[in-house]
């Protein structure tokens, strides 16, 4: 019974010291683990310092690169609206031009018109002196004739005044058929802006004098008749008649200049254009010629508009 008991005894002892081998193993697995997770998790600390770290890098290279953008942003507003008051200040010059090369042109017309004007003043001058000379010749005859009966006391009761006497029908004839006088008259009522009146008085001029040198003007002025009336298509017929009866008239470029405008008032730009164009190939070196090129890059911007 005691060997019985010893051999138990020692059988659960042999049984004791297994299990607690096999708990020092197990104890010494935990160990292992425990270590490796510490490992571990101190690694994964390290790597999500690090990644932290990048990670603030980063945004701070994204906040750089944002400011950045801001400021080439605020730059490109900075030109956008540079470019933009640059080209306000291009399209101003450029009009102010415009409007300088069209006053010069009006200028200088104006001082050609004046020029016209005393050309006219002195062919009147020079047709008055002849017919003073005519009247002084018949005055002198007429002298010598009364001398010759001054004896005679009923003829010179009936003789005529000298001013009646130098004015013969024939010398009226002359004064009333005068061209200079004539035209001088229509151009004083269009200076005065009696249109009508100027319009017909050019118009009576022309059908007495077609030939005369200045015929081609006074179809010009008929035709300015009607545009500062705003009669722009009657002007536009007046201008068309100037260059087809008189093409050389030294006018010619101004009544397409003026052609072309009549249109654009009208509103009718195809045809505007066409008589701009025009007024470039056929007078390219004319002052009309540089206005009717502004027209048209006038009109060219307002199509695109």
């Amino acid at each position: 019974m005691k060997r019985f008991i010893l051999i138990l005894v020692l059988f659960l002892a042999g049984c004791v010291t297994d299990e607690l081998a096999v708990m020092k193993a197990d104890i010494n697995q935990l160990k292992k683990d425990s270590f490796d997770i510490k490992k571990e998790t101190s690694d994964i600390k390290k790597e999500t310092s690090e990644t932290k770290s990048a990670f603030k890098a980063e945004m701070a290279e994204l906040k750089e690169k944002a400011a950045k953008e801001d400021s080439l942003n605020a730059m490109r507003e900075s030109m956008v609206s540079l470019r933009s008051e640059v080209s306000g200040i291009s399209k101003d010059l450029q009009s102010l031009t415009g409007r300088f090369d069209e006053n010069k042109y009006f200028i200088d017309k104006s001082l050609k018109d004046k020029s016209s004007e005393m050309d006219l003043l002195r062919s009147q001058i020079t047709s008055l002196e002849t017919q003073v000379k005519e009247i002084q010749t018949k005055l002198s005859a007429k002298t010598e004739t009364d001398t010759t009966v001054k004896d005679k006391p009923d003829v010179k009761k009936e003789k005529k005044s000298e001013a009646e006497e130098a004015k013969t029908p024939e010398t009226k004839t002359v004064e009333a058929k005068d061209p200079v006088k004539i035209y001088g008259a229509a151009y004083a009522s269009f200076k005065d802006k009696k249109y009508k009146e100027a319009r017909e008085k050019f118009e009576t001029f022309l059908k007495e004098f077609p030939k005369d040198k200045l015929a081609g003007n006074a179809q010009f002025w008929i035709a300015e008749t009607c545009y500062a009336e705003e009669d722009y298509a009657g002007a536009i017929v007046e201008y068309d008649a100037l260059l087809k009866n008189y093409p050389n008239n030294e006018k010619a470029p101004a009544a397409l200049l003026k052609q072309g405008s009549s249109f654009i008032e009208m509103a009718d730009k195809k045809a505007a254009r066409g008589i701009l164009e025009e007024l470039k190939e056929k007078y390219p070196k004319s002052k009309e010629a540089v206005l009717a090129k502004k027209k048209l890059e006038e009109m060219n911007k307002k199509g695109k508009k």
